[in-house]
């Protein structure tokens, strides 16, 4: 019995997606009329439900496609992507990686780095809460111990880094920054951090990235400059350390690593 209404039910939830798909067996309604159209409806609130949920997530790809476009790329990717959690604040995670390679998108190249931003930003909002790494306490470390200090990262960080202005587009299609002719199509690396209350989308300096991502892989500081300095020789360890840590992004040291 129970295998059987896992059948169904699997059969059911196929169904809401595929648009080839006639209603499924098995159902009825209490007046003992056709269930064709009443399943047709329900079908059209999920379809809708879904998009919805990615262009809420995904509100700067919303303004840059026009909502038509976005719905009806948001249906292909629902359509191949299915939730697997009744919980949708994560849903379309990989949203991104499917709109990069989406063929009728292809003229907007920076779409994939922009829903990136947003997707950090939805994440940030959404993580846990926890203390940062106050200056004062990395004051306290002898010198000669500095350079082999290893960082926890903050729960909400996210790092981008993009070959497009990717950051300058998400701000002018978010309300951050005015529209205006970008003539600088250099590429930024952009920092999304939520330490408190107070949710940032930065610009990070020259090999901040690098810096950030080899800290977040377990490097040691001197390690992570190092790579930072090979990434970008304007790579500066003062202002990007001290950045960090005004923005909150340690949570604290890994003394035991």
């Amino acid at each position: 019995m129970i295998a059987m209404t896992t059948e169904v039910q699997t059969r059911f939830a196929y169904a809401l997606l595929d648009p080839l798909a006639g209603t499924p067996d098995n159902l009825a309604t209490a007046s003992g009329q056709g269930p064709g159209r009443r399943f047709e409806v329900y079908r059209n609130n999920v379809r809708s439900g879904l998009t919805g949920a990615l262009a809420s997530r995904f509100p700067a790809a919303v303004r840059i496609t026009g909502e038509a476009f976005f719905r009806a790329m948001a249906l292909e990717y629902a359509l191949k992507h299915p939730p697997t959690s009744p919980l949708l604040l994560g849903y379309g995670s990989d949203f991104p990686d499917f709109v990069e390679t989406f063929e009728p998108a292809a003229g907007l190249p920076y779409l994939a780095d922009v829903l990136r931003v947003d997707g950090m930003r939805s994440h940030a909002y959404h993580a846990a809460d926890h203390g940062v790494l106050l200056p004062a306490e990395l004051a306290t470390i002898p010198a000669e111990e500095v350079g082999s200090l290893k960082f926890a990262l903050h729960p909400s960080l996210g790092v981008l880094r993009s070959r497009f202005p990717a950051l300058t587009i998400w701000a002018m299609n978010s309300g951050e920054k005015a529209l205006a002719l970008i003539t600088d199509w250099q590429g930024e690396d952009v920092l999304v951090i939520r330490p408190h209350l107070d949710l940032r989308v930065l610009a990070l300096p020259p090999g901040g990235a690098v810096f950030l991502q080899v800290l977040g892989a377990g490097g040691t500081l001197a390690e992570a400059a190092e790579a930072a300095f090979a990434d970008h020789p304007d790579f500066n360890l003062e202002r990007n350390l001290g950045g960090a840590l005004m923005n909150g992004v340690f949570a604290g040291l890994n003394k035991g690593a």
